[in-house]
């Protein structure tokens, strides 16, 4: 599907069946910056509980930095080629972050209710936060890949990559972690047909196994 079909639309159905893990990028091909921010801002409308908006977005532009990413990610050539990188991370303490920001626009009785639960949920709770951070970064990078194919781009979720390197490398702060990496670019050349799909009787369970 070339880059011009995102006038026609997608709808999301068909982007989530022609949505690849695209390992081959067109290395020359840059994503117009407003499309780059178009995606970002829709992205971000992804859910959080208490709609803390946990997730921080590392856009990698530096080429040597890529270049230092892509040698503590087993010289994956995406890390590079592709148009964008971004780096999924948790702020782990977002929840503590002047908490009023996230529900200034709601009605004063539901601030008054919400907000000071946000810190009793999470007060001494640090498991929580974390494994909160990680959904909703997984929520954040499923968001990111379809709006990307929306438009006729394609993607690569990556955890294949020294965790810690790229930490000290992107400067992430002591309560942040590293969720994943999502590539997107133009793909260089047509993906292998989906090596397989399981059927939906073995992958759901009514009212329980």
């Amino acid at each position: 599907m070339s880059n011009e079909s995102s006038a026609n639309g997608l709808t999301v159905s068909e982007a989530m069946q022609t949505r690849r893990a695209v390992k081959s990028f067109d290395p020359e091909f840059r994503i117009p910056e407003a499309e780059v921010q178009g995606m970002l801002e829709a992205a971000i409308q992804s859910p959080t509980a208490f709609n803390i908006q946990n997730w921080r977005i590392v856009r990698v532009t530096d080429a040597d930095l890529r270049a230092s990413i892509r040698a503590v990610a087993w010289d994956q050539a995406q890390v590079t080629d592709a148009s964008e990188l971004f780096i999924l991370c948790a702020d782990n303490s977002a929840w503590d972050r002047d908490p009023e920001r996230y529900w200034v626009d709601a009605p004063q009785q539901v601030q008054e209710i919400i907000v000071p639960n946000i810190r009793k949920y999470y007060q001494g709770r640090p498991m929580v936060a974390q494994d909160e951070g990680q959904r909703s970064c997984g929520m954040l990078g499923m968001s990111l890949m379809l709006l990307a194919r929306e438009r006729g781009y394609d993607s690569c979720p990556m955890d294949g990559f020294d965790y810690s390197a790229v930490a000290e490398l992107i400067g992430l702060p002591a309560d942040h972690a590293i969720a994943f990496m999502v590539a997107v670019g133009k793909r260089a050349g047509e993906p292998f047909n989906k090596p397989g799909q399981l059927p939906l009787t073995d992958v759901v369970r009514e009212n329980g196994f």
